[in-house]
């Protein structure tokens, strides 16, 4: 009993310690927050908040999106004058899926790719514009039902929103894998004029830095404009770097599970497939809010910071008049 009493009081010791330690440590750029501050509040959000309510919201709304969106930028590929550009963005979508996830897809891709379906792409125009509208606005209401959120806008000033949003997340895409061609070609002229040896390694690492660069930018984008309450004059925000960091460490762990533990083609059989990527959109769902939640934390903490200095600053009035 003594034993276990010592061990409860060396562990509440060490506890304090942390806590002190978290308190006299100063957040820079936040006005001499401390990093126990911004942790207290960041942790009561996410308990709070209700976060897999939201992110099931999230990725059920996103994963009805996401197809006819897709559908709409295959239908654009064709009409790209670009050499190389079907075979990178096919590149880029297989980077982004989980592993035995874009064989399934691979016959549809690849006829929507090399055909020109002019229905097809005033459909999936109309289609994907309003239905990644509507995922884009689940986005934004997940980060609006945090608890650190007061302000909300209005439904039809959201979906507004949302729609531009989903365009320049679509015009970002195009962007990034148009970028991807050219850094190919620079690359395989480097080789050419005997510059370069392996042109494969730096190839390889090009498409990374671009893969993580499309997730920074689209996802700083939807902190940057994705609620009215939180607003952050920088696009490097610490939730954006928080996210792009676990949205690729899950993406390496995701691509373990999925080829040495997840059995669910043996189980499910081709609708294994779908429950694959349904994991996968509501785990990126999860981090995106997480990092969202640290966005807010940060701002509420400003927040507080301005309203306190806005009262000493009434009170030393008062006093001199």
């Amino acid at each position: 009993m003594r034993k276990r009493t010592k061990g409860i009081l060396s562990k509440i010791r060490k506890l304090k310690w942390i806590i002190k330690l978290g308190k006299n440590v100063k957040v820079p750029g936040l006005k001499g927050m401390s990093v126990y501050e911004v942790l207290k509040l960041y942790v009561l959000g996410i308990i709070k908040g209700a976060l897999t309510s939201r992110a099931g919201g999230i990725s059920f709304s996103f994963f009805m999106a996401l197809f006819p969106f897709l559908l709409f930028i295959l239908s654009l590929i064709p009409y790209v004058p670009i050499d190389g550009f079907q075979q990178d963005f096919l590149i880029m979508i297989e980077r982004i899926l989980p592993p035995n996830t874009a064989d399934s897809f691979q016959s549809v891709i690849n006829d929507i790719v090399n055909n020109k379906y002019s229905g097809l792409l005033s459909f999936g125009f109309i289609a994907s514009i309003f239905l990644m509208a509507n995922g884009v606005s689940a986005i934004f209401a997940g980060f609006e039902y945090s608890y650190h959120v007061i302000e909300m806008r209005n439904i039809l000033r959201q979906y507004f929103i949302s729609m531009l949003i989903a365009i320049i997340l679509s015009l970002i895409l195009v962007i990034i894998v148009a970028v991807s061609v050219y850094f190919e070609i620079g690359i395989n002229d480097l080789k050419a004029h005997g510059w370069l040896e392996d042109d494969v390694f730096w190839i390889e690492k090009g498409r990374y830095f671009l893969l993580v660069a499309l997730i920074f930018v689209s996802v700083s984008v939807l902190y940057k404009y994705g609620s009215k309450d939180v607003k952050h004059k920088s696009f490097f925000t610490p939730g954006a770097i928080l996210t792009t960091i676990l949205t690729l460490l899950m993406f390496k762990l995701f691509a373990i599970y999925v080829l040495k533990f997840a059995t669910y083609n043996q189980l499910y059989g081709s609708i294994g497939t779908l429950l694959v990527l349904m994991l996968f959109v509501w785990l990126n769902a999860i981090i995106l809010l997480l990092g969202f939640e640290l966005n807010a934390s940060i701002n509420r903490l400003r927040k507080n910071y301005l309203k306190e200095l806005k009262e000493k600053e009434l009170k030393a009035k008062l006093i001199k008049e």
